[in-house]
């Protein structure tokens, strides 16, 4: 079997699609649309854990004074659209740990490798170091343990789709991690296999 798993060509109008709910507009717009939600989340008892997909979302968390505290892991590769991007990590992150992935795919080692970063609970920058980020969202999603008491979002940045059937404007995504979305991430992991 493969250790990679890679989006099968006749399949990628699917996984453009934003797996949760979509907050379009400007970088100032969305992170203020994020903090409304998370403050929703908290009037409502819930605790909430952010884990960050991207390197523009990772870099407004981090400035945001309201959403930082909330962060368990940041997952980036230090590049937007091919150009390097510096992320400031100070003293913020228990554990940074670096990974190489394959270029649009998953390496199969990323789905251990999140289970462990998740369950052990430290605040943790994951840096790809070779291949790409973003397609770690969906190990990610199916490796976050469910709580009835706690949040769990997932942030990534949706760049704008132009190339489907439906237009889909640039913006930051939110993952409401549950039973019902770790299912549809479960078929998509599935159809890459």
């Amino acid at each position: 079997m493969n250790e990679n798993l890679k989006i099968p060509p006749n399949e990628r109008h699917k996984f453009s699609q934003p797996l949760g709910k979509l907050y379009a507009g400007t970088r100032e717009e969305t992170i203020i649309e994020v903090e409304k939600a998370i403050r929703e989340y908290l009037k409502k008892g819930f605790e909430v854990s952010v884990y960050l997909v991207g390197d523009i979302v990772t870099q407004d968390f981090l400035a945001n004074d309201f959403l930082k505290p909330f962060i368990s892991l940041c997952i980036v590769d230090e590049k937007t659209q091919r150009n390097h991007i510096e992320i400031e990590i100070e003293d913020f992150f228990e554990e940074i740990i670096e990974f190489e992935n394959t270029e649009g795919g998953i390496k199969r080692e990323s789905f251990t490798l999140l289970e462990d970063i998740v369950k052990s609970k430290k605040r943790t920058l994951l840096r790809v170091i070779e291949g790409e980020e973003d397609m770690l969202v969906l190990p990610l999603v199916l490796k976050i343990l469910l709580n009835d008491q706690i949040k769990n979002l997932v942030f990534y940045g949706q760049p704008p789709v132009t190339d489907s059937k439906k237009t889909i404007p640039e913006g930051i995504v939110m993952v409401d991690v549950e039973k019902r979305i770790q299912k549809v991430v479960d078929k998509f992991v599935r159809m890459m296999m």
